[in-house]
């Protein structure tokens, strides 16, 4: 039984959060409470098994609610935001504070739209039960990796791309790895699981701090050194080669294993193409998207590391990979970034 906190200061919200809750069987809704000074000490009474949490309440905002109870209390905390603008930058801030998932919601049409996106709601809220909420520790950029810039670099692997796929906890992951990495290294595509609207802001805030040049992803762009491509929310993401370079395919499309962007659309599109000289990683999540793409890569030859149990915040993408065999290497987080670049500088 999953027990879930509701922290808004619309009643709205919270009626009709109560109404989907209570409609699941392995869901309990453990209270509710208009803002976070009234929620603290039932939070702290009751120990739910997952906060719902929502940003901008009056009083105190969730954010510093967020970091405190972090600090004091780590609970699972599944962010409730707004598509606006300044909503998406701040539950970026509460992810890297934290949080392990977000749930977007309009400023219009709530009820109909909260009804209507249930099932990935309680969904998101079970995996996030099965998380290890921890605050954001990102490792210091490592000086032999930004010093790794050898004359004639860029002639080397640039038909070797990487590919990554992460769900939850994926966001904080991804940062470690990319910002220790050079400009020079090779080219990344990444589906990480996002609400549309959230991927260029997020994009924008890696591209702020990596040496990379980390963007959306457009339809036609390049996959080629110190470029990183993330997939935008509420689209999918393919690989196609043109000679020698490979370019993103951003299109439409049902839900693959019940998520847009999926990992296994942008695994099996560089299976199409690859003729082995690339890297797949496979980092923190729930569920088992991206594990057949994986296996096909591996299968082609496709050099597949997996993010190891102890350092993830789910376990489930990584270790779905690893039962099918998929995975030639499990490795912590903080080796990934290395791992990276000892495949591109093999011969």
């Amino acid at each position: 039984m999953t027990r879930v906190f509701v922290i808004d200061d619309s009643a709205v919200v919270r009626q009709t959060m109560t109404a989907l809750l209570q409609g699941d069987p392995d869901i309990e809704l453990a209270g509710c409470a208009p803002n976070p000074i009234l929620a603290a000490p039932l939070v702290r009474k009751h120990r739910p098994d997952v906060l719902l949490l929502d940003i901008e309440m009056p009083g105190m905002d969730g954010l510093t609610f967020l970091r405190q109870q972090m600090a004091e209390l780590p609970i699972p905390t599944v962010i409730c935001s707004s598509l606006s603008t300044e909503g998406s930058r701040v539950a970026l801030d509460a992810l890297a504070a934290g949080a392990v998932a977000i749930v977007a919601k309009p400023r219009l049409g709530l009820r109909q739209f909260l009804e209507d996106s249930r099932r990935e709601l309680l969904t998101t809220l079970k995996a996030a039960a099965l998380a290890k909420p921890r605050l954001a520790r990102l490792s210091p950029p490592r000086p032999s990796l930004r010093q790794n810039t050898v004359a004639g670099l860029h002639a080397l692997s640039v038909n070797k791309p990487v590919v990554i796929g992460s769900s939850t906890g994926g966001t904080q992951a991804i940062e470690q790895i990319i910002s220790a990495l050079p400009a020079d290294a090779p080219g990344i595509a990444i589906v990480q699981h996002m609400p549309e609207r959230f991927t260029a802001m997020y994009a924008e805030r890696l591209n702020g701090v990596c040496a990379m040049q980390v963007k959306e992803a457009r339809d036609g762009d390049r996959l080629e050194r110190g470029v990183v491509l993330i997939a935008p929310g509420g689209k999918h993401m393919k690989l196609r080669k043109n000679g020698a370079q490979y370019h993103a395919v951003v299109l439409d499309g049902p839900p693959v294993n019940r998520h847009k962007p999926s990992v296994d659309v942008l695994f099996r599109s560089l299976a199409e193409h690859t003729n082995g000289d690339a890297l797949a990683i496979m980092l923190t999540g729930m569920g088992d998207d991206g594990a057949r793409g994986m296996q096909q890569l591996h299968q082609l030859g496709v050099r597949t590391l997996a993010q190891d149990e102890a350092s993830c915040v789910v376990f489930g993408m990584p270790m779905e990979a690893i039962k099918r065999g998929a995975v030639d290497e499990v490795l912590p987080l903080d080796a990934m970034a290395e791992a990276l670049m000892r495949f591109d500088a093999r011969g």
